[in-house]
């Protein structure tokens, strides 16, 4: 946590510069942009998937430098091209709109659930861990997807540190609890509290995506358990050493104060959506208060909750800030290098992506579903989905009534921007915080285009099923 301190005065300078903070208008990138301007990120992808198998030793020193660098290799021709007004208002948008409030939740949810500490000598047999993630599935259209991903990695980490086998629980994790378990409301995932506040009904995704969520999460998890039960096997039945003698520990809970804390985070993230304060700028940058208010509650509640939680109940915990730490660093970079590309998608027909957004209109004027849910999952499985979400929200009338009513059109943006989160390390916030934790308790997990393999493998003609079944 200490190394976040080196945020806190380039933020402040920021929320200090009066000249700026008194600028109210809302420069843009121009429609036309080329997409050469993508490279940066393209970089940024390449840097994250290759440099720990390529150069180990400097990317586990210097990924935050990495990061920082990919990210001014656009700001930087931005300012020289279209002025430093503009390169400056960009970076204040993405940071101040998107980075902090995305950061701040997972700060805040990565402290209180890293405070619960599920006591006890739970066993990682293939059925105790297909309950888990059962549980985790459930859970995370309830308390959100990280909430419920940085709630259960840890114990099912621990219940199977005897197994030799573990990339696949780490791996099949990401795919039902950080992803598609999160497709019921609109707590589960940031696209879908987006949707929420232009209209779309608490519980409409609840009943248009409850089928398609139990079919997928259904088959994910009899595959799961089917895997799991031969590599335990093969592992010829392992038990963990002590769990003969009769001493292990009691099931319980420790920390559970944070409970409570954690029904904060998700009553703070709803009640921001449920009023509206007024709007002041900062550096041209509109911030409404309702939106500052939930993120420095946010800030806290990660505070109370690490001075009330036990010190030795984190340590128990195998709790540390280094997964935070490095979903910040690289994130921000992340962030930065993709303002480009979403800039291109929100051009529409104007801009250079115009021949993908015809892709969702059928030559009679209908909605494409099926380029729906492809498209807004592919492009969510890259960029932040929460825009892209948005992007084909609007495209396809953005009139929550309306959509709502024609039905498959909004399950098809919903489920892809959910459900093809589980595609990559980074689309979709918990992924890459899941890896770092596993990482950290020494699973070997895969690369970037590694773990590639096994979403685009299992999860790609499961979609393919979806489709046919729902979106044609």
């Amino acid at each position: 946590m200490p190394k976040l301190r080196v945020l806190v005065p380039f933020l402040l300078t920021l929320l200090l510069m009066p000249a700026l903070c008194l600028a109210s208008e809302h420069p843009s990138l121009p429609v036309d942009l080329s997409v050469i301007w993508v490279v940066p990120f393209v970089c940024m992808l390449l840097s994250i998937a290759l440099g720990p198998i390529v150069v180990p030793h400097f990317w586990h020193h210097h990924y935050g430098k990495v990061a920082l660098f990919w990210g001014l290799a656009f700001l930087v021709p931005c300012w020289l091209v279209y002025g430093g007004g503009l390169a400056i208002f960009l970076a204040a948008d993405s940071l101040l709109l998107e980075y902090l409030p995305f950061i701040l939740l997972l700060l805040a949810l990565f402290t209180v659930a890293g405070g619960i500490r599920l006591k006890g000598s739970l066993v990682g047999t293939p059925v105790v861990n297909t309950v888990i993630l059962l549980i985790g599935t459930v859970l995370a259209s309830w308390m959100g997807t990280t909430g419920a991903a940085m709630l259960l990695i840890r114990p099912l980490l621990r219940a199977n540190q005897h197994r030799r086998f573990r990339v696949h629980q780490v791996v099949f994790f990401i795919f039902l609890v950080a992803n598609i378990g999160g497709s019921l409301t609109p707590l589960g995932d940031p696209p879908l509290f987006l949707g929420f506040l232009k209209g779309v009904s608490f519980f409409w995704t609840t009943v248009h995506l409850l089928t398609k969520t139990a079919l997928l999460a259904g088959i994910l998890l009899a595959l799961y358990f089917v895997v799991d039960t031969a590599l335990y096997n093969k592992e010829g039945r392992p038990t963990p050493p002590g769990t003969t003698s009769g001493q292990g520990e009691k099931l319980g809970i420790e920390g559970g104060v944070n409970f409570v804390l954690l029904a904060c985070v998700v009553a703070n993230t709803l009640i921001s959506g449920a009023w509206t304060g007024r709007t002041f700028h900062i550096l041209g940058v509109p911030m409404e208060m309702q939106n500052v208010v939930r993120d420095l509650m946010y800030i806290v509640i990660a505070v109370a909750s690490w001075v009330i939680t036990d010190k030795e109940c984190r340590k128990r915990n195998d709790f540390t800030w280094e997964p935070i730490l490095e979903v910040a660093k690289l994130f921000i970079g992340i962030f930065m290098s993709m303002i480009p590309a979403i800039a291109i998608l929100r051009a529409g027909e104007q801009g250079a992506l115009a021949s993908v957004v015809h892709m969702v209109t059928n030559a009679d004027g209908t909605h494409n579903n099926a380029m729906f849910f492809w498209l807004t999952g592919a492009l969510s499985s890259f960029l932040d989905n929460a825009p892209t979400y948005l992007v084909f929200f609007n495209t396809a009338g953005g009139d929550a009534q309306v959509l709502m009513n024609e039905g498959n059109t909004l399950a098809a943006i919903s489920a892809g921007a959910v459900f093809m989160g589980a595609i990559t390390y980074i689309g979709n916030a918990p992924n890459f915080m899941v890896r770092s934790i596993a990482m950290e308790q020494g699973v070997k997990m895969p690369s970037f285009f590694g773990y590639m393999v096994w979403s685009v493998g299992i999860l790609c003609p499961l979609f393919a099923v979806l489709t046919l079944l729902f979106f044609v």
